[in-house]
């Protein structure tokens, strides 16, 4: 029987240290700008690798392969580790585990910079992308138990707009950093950027952000790991390296057989709920609606977002022969709606409810088609301004979808679960990632062919946009399923 001493001792670990809050339910900036800056230079490195690619294969003499590798093994540690990291935070502290995988992230950005030849600057991406794993999921678990009501909403659309940010300009931030050429350090510069921002944020995390984990002690269930890690593997492996090697018959051998391990993992999840014996993802998360229907969407929303990303970055640099940096500009429009979106979308939300991401999405969609059609009239010779407006809309709907998404999907989530709830949340949006890319590079390379022309590309371009557009309009309608009281109050 639980005594009332230990009901006080629960209620106040559970409740924000008194200096976390602000006045008038904004966060107290100095602990969300400490996690939000680890955050952002962790996803950025998602995104920024790709603009890299020309100048690292020029210098490194490197393979097709091995440029290949250098992407998928930061993916591929990122998606397998997440739900464990996020547990890894729930059981042994979530600043700290913050801190460890910052210092280890920080540490590898470092390795990847110095690296002299490929296999070493393989190996770090993958550390990256694993230490990433660690500091990820404890952003949204910190945000979850440091802040409550009003205070907690803002901090979840905070969260939103930088994760958001670091895909919309992580392009342009890269290409200005090799356009830099700080100390001449060209492509390296975009894993050295990572060290001094890291150690600051490593040097103020103590200071601004509290510590929090999980009631109770249990220990890590390291069946769990195994299974999880195996069955995202199979999924994410293939699916990053599926199209560049024409699907040989060990990606759909992959893909088959991700199935029986991630039912494994599953059942054994299950039956460690039931015997209490604390599994990696308690499956009493997706009891409720609001972060199951939400994490579904989730997935879906940010298949149409990473493929929007892939898609006009080909299009502008090798269909229309601008450079990193050029094209990194035309993000900018696209980066301005994001922001707009971003900064109405609280106020939408509060008169909406779920449907301001349906707002959101059929935005984004109305977006895509109008930027398809421009790109089909603009072929391989028009000016490429015309498509600003576009992508102004399209970037607008973003925003309205990115910014709240969080604050609704877990604003249900009981504390003790707050980092492995994050964890799922964020494997999600990887996983959407990922087979975004691969469904869309299968129909945007099957248009645009081989040895793609001007002409050829801008139709792929096109034809991708099209399909996006598509699973934008699956999202509003995956948003009907949310239920509606849990969306108003999170509002």
């Amino acid at each position: 029987m639980t005594t009332e001493a230990e009901l006080t001792g629960s209620a106040a670990a559970a409740a924000p240290p008194p200096d976390i809050e602000e006045a008038e339910g904004k966060p107290a900036w100095g602990a969300l700008l400490v996690v939000l800056a680890g955050l952002f230079i962790a996803n950025v490195d998602f995104f920024i690798v790709n603009v890299a690619i020309p100048s690292l294969q020029s210098d490194m003499h490197a393979t097709s392969a091995e440029i290949q590798l250098v992407a998928a093994t930061f993916n591929i540690g990122l998606s397998a580790m997440l739900i464990t990291g996020g547990r890894l935070g729930d059981l042994y502290g979530r600043r700290k585990v913050f801190a460890i995988g910052l210092a280890l992230f920080t540490l590898s950005s470092v390795v990847c910079g110095i690296a002299p030849n490929m296999g070493e600057l393989i190996v770090a991406r993958a550390v990256q992308g694993a230490a990433a794993a660690l500091v990820i999921p404890q952003v949204l678990g910190i945000l979850t138990t440091a802040y409550t009501g009003k205070a907690r909403v803002a901090a979840f659309n905070a969260y939103g707009i930088t994760m958001g940010a670091s895909a919309v300009f992580g392009q342009l931030i890269g290409g200005l950093l090799i356009k830099a050429d700080i100390f001449g350090w060209d492509w390296r510069t975009i894993f050295l950027i990572n060290a001094p921002i890291g150690v600051v944020v490593l040097l103020l995390s103590p200071k601004l952000v509290p510590e929090s984990k999980a009631e109770g002690h249990t220990g890590l269930d390291w069946t769990g790991v195994v299974l999880v890690t195996a069955g995202l593997t199979a999924v994410v492996l293939p699916l990053v390296e599926g199209r560049e090697q024409g699907w040989p018959t060990w990606t759909w051998e992959c893909l088959v057989l991700a199935v029986p391990l991630l039912a494994v993992f599953w059942y054994t999840q299950r039956r460690k709920a039931a015997r209490d014996k604390s599994p990696l993802v308690h499956p009493s998360l997706f009891e409720d609606r609001a972060f199951g229907v939400g994490v579904v969407s989730l997935l879906v929303f940010f298949a149409a977002m990473a493929s929007f990303f892939l898609v006009l970055a080909l299009y502008l640099q090798e269909g229309r022969g601008l450079s990193a940096l050029q094209s990194g500009l035309l993000f900018m429009p696209l980066g301005l709606g994001f922001f707009i979106g971003c900064a109405q979308a609280p106020k939408a939300a509060a008169k909406l409810g779920r449907q301001v991401l349906t707002v959101g999405a059929i935005l984004q969609a109305v977006g895509n088609i109008a930027l398809a059609v421009t790109a089909y009239e603009l072929d391989s010779t028009g000016a490429v301004a015309w498509c600003i407006p576009a992508m102004v809309v399209a970037g607008f709907g973003m925003g309205f979808v990115v910014a709240p998404l969080a604050s609704l999907v877990l604003e249900g989530v009981a504390p003790h679960h707050a980092a492995a709830a994050s964890g799922v949340f964020s494997t999600a949006q990887e996983m959407g990632n990922a087979i975004g890319v691969a469904v869309i590079g299968v129909v945007f390379f099957g248009v645009a062919g081989q040895h793609g022309t001007g002409h050829t590309y801008a139709h792929a371009f096109g034809e991708s946009l099209l399909v996006q557009a598509g699973i934008c309009v699956l999202v509003a309608l995956l948003v009907q399923f949310l239920p509606k009281a849990k969306q108003a109050e999170a509002a």
